[in-house]
């Protein structure tokens, strides 16, 4: 919206001032000259009484021109001048200030004509003033308008979106809390179903408990069993093997060669695991090569007993042995028997179900 600067008003005195300065001075001026003339006129002799008269011809019906006459005239011309001066000076000073006066009103008129037109042009500027006034306060009102009309639907908006929000809330809180009547229902359901299990298992847990000690307890009983049936057949392959390597024993001595070949024979048949094709009566025999520290290095089959998984079993046995330290001693005190009789040695296995 445009603003206009408002206009001071020029006081009507001010216009008028400077016309009246000029008439005043003018009015003194003529005054000044008038004195002056009075001053300078010359000094005339005193009139004399004239009397002054005309003569008519009766008959010619015109003045008289005898120089009497004549002299009368020119002394009344002359008694005349002066004031024939003062007359017209007077008229002078008259016309001047006619003049000055309608100089003064023509100014006055102007002044009065620019006092008009300042002060239409003061009106003008106050209606437009009042105009645009008006034009901002139907624009000011038009913008509140609109303003409240804007706010109005902005909160009708937010009031619709809150109702939105709320209802959306609503719906989001009854399915959360059918969702959470699900969970709890199905983590009831869990947890029935978790103690049902906790009951089966542990049904089943002591079930096989006492099924695995039965299990123990007959593996025990066997394991009872099988160590005397390896007891009895230890004893048989000792008589067995003893009559076997008789001839070397009588050489080296029967004390000192029964004595490792029990050592050889119990570090073997605790490494021993009978296989499932094993039988009653097979004999292996396998000959096995070790080092003075009583490390062995190699194991063969010198007389398969026509089983290879008992044969494989015999030859995994004694190399899960791997060394067997006490050859060391024997190396060490009689490296001539060691070397001769144990750095290959040939022994026979038998399953008899028992280790050997």
């Amino acid at each position: 919206m445009n603003r206009r600067e408002d206009r001071t008003p020029v006081p009507v005195t001010g216009l008028y001032a400077a016309p009246v300065l000029k008439a005043v001075a003018l009015h003194l001026l003529v005054a000044i000259m008038l004195f002056v003339s009075f001053t300078s006129a010359p000094e005339f002799e005193p009139a004399r009484p004239i009397v002054q008269a005309t003569l008519v011809q009766l008959d010619s019906q015109s003045p008289a021109t005898t120089p009497t006459d004549q002299r009368i005239a020119g002394e009344a011309a002359r008694t005349a001048a002066p004031t024939h001066e003062a007359e017209e000076l007077e008229r002078q000073a008259q016309k001047q200030e006619e003049e000055q006066e309608a100089t003064s009103r023509a100014e006055a008129a102007e002044a009065a004509a620019a006092a008009a037109a300042s002060q239409a042009e003061r009106e003008k500027q106050a209606a437009a003033a009042r105009s645009a006034a008006e034009q901002a306060a139907k624009e000011q009102a038009a913008e509140e308008l609109k303003r409240k009309a804007d706010a109005a639907r902005k909160k009708a908006a937010e009031e619709a979106q809150k109702k939105a929000a709320e209802a959306e809330a609503a719906k989001n809180k009854a399915a959360d809390e059918a969702k959470n009547k699900a969970a709890e229902e199905a983590k009831r359901k869990a947890a029935e179903a978790a103690k049902a299990k906790a009951a089966e298992d542990a049904k089943r847990k002591a079930a096989a408990e006492a099924q695995k000690k039965a299990e123990a307890d007959r593996v025990a009983k066997q394991k009872r069993e099988q160590e005397e049936a390896r007891a009895k057949a230890l004893a048989e392959l000792l008589a067995d093997e003893a009559a076997y390597q008789q001839a070397p024993a009588d050489n080296m001595g029967d004390q000192v060669a029964a004595s490792y070949d029990d050592l050889i024979r119990r570090y073997v048949s605790q490494q021993w695991r009978r296989p499932p094709t094993a039988r009653n009566g097979m004999v292996v025999e396998v000959r096995i090569s070790m080092l003075p520290t009583g490390q062995i290095t190699d194991v063969v089959v010198s007389r398969s007993s026509g089983d290879p998984g008992f044969d494989q079993s015999a030859v995994q046995a004694v190399r899960n042995v791997g060394r067997i330290p006490e050859m060391q001693q024997l190396s060490r005190d009689d490296p001539a028997t060691f070397d001769r009789r144990y750095r290959q040695r040939t022994l026979r296995f038998k399953p008899e179900d028992l280790s050997f």
